[in-house]
């Protein structure tokens, strides 16, 4: 019953996709740092959990935990590297280059990402703050923001990708649904809370 109701509503009206881009432009250019809580799913299977605080508007850096079912690590992501190894041993920080940590969701580069969206007949949701943005997308056209990350999702057919910029613009949050011709759909979710100033960010001792 509930969704019957909720399906006779009236969708909002589609907003200006100019408000998004003014929002975009008039953000600060100064570094600053955010509480980042992003989850990985399948249908209702979480798939990952991570969490931890990030440097943004910047080189993405940070420290986060990274927990799954079959492992959870302490990850510390500098602008080269990335080193993780299992919480709470003291066995050796395994070191990756920083473009082969990168997942399915442009982190360092949003705001380049919300304008490929609204470059790609986005759909602009002004009902409420922050604003969103949606539109549908290829792994080729993010491939456009963010080569590694493109490359990533190539995988998929389509992605149906969302942003919420609040009033200071900045993303404080993204959605994406990655669909695949014979394979579950996977939803990603990335928010940011708690801005703050840059922090600093080193390789662990011992790496």
């Amino acid at each position: 019953m509930l969704s019957a109701c909720s399906s006779s509503l009236p969708a909002p009206p589609n907003g200006d996709p100019q408000v998004v881009r003014d929002r975009l432009a008039a953000a600060g250019d100064i570094p600053y740092s955010a509480a980042l809580k992003a989850v990985t799913q399948s249908g209702t299977e979480r798939l990952q959990l991570m969490e931890g605080r990030v440097n943004l508007n910047a080189p993405f850096t940070g420290r986060t935990t990274d927990m799954t079912e079959q492992y959870t690590e302490d990850v510390v992501i500098t602008r080269q590297k990335v080193y993780r190894c299992a919480t709470g041993t003291h066995g050796p920080w395994q070191e990756f280059p920083a473009s082969a940590a990168k997942g399915g969701i442009p982190t360092d580069r949003l705001p380049a990402y919300v304008r490929l969206m609204l470059d790609h007949s986005a759909s602009v949701h002004q009902d409420s703050e922050p604003v969103r943005v949606s539109a549908r997308l290829t792994p080729e056209d993010i491939e456009s923001v963010d080569r590694a990350v493109g490359r990533n999702l190539r995988p998929a057919t389509t992605i149906d990708a969302e942003a919420w910029i609040d009033d200071e613009g900045r993303v404080v949050r993204v959605r994406q649904k990655i669909h695949f011709a014979s394979a579950p759909d996977i939803e990603g979710t990335i928010t940011f809370t708690d801005f703050k100033d840059a922090v600093p960010i080193k390789a662990p001792v011992g790496s």
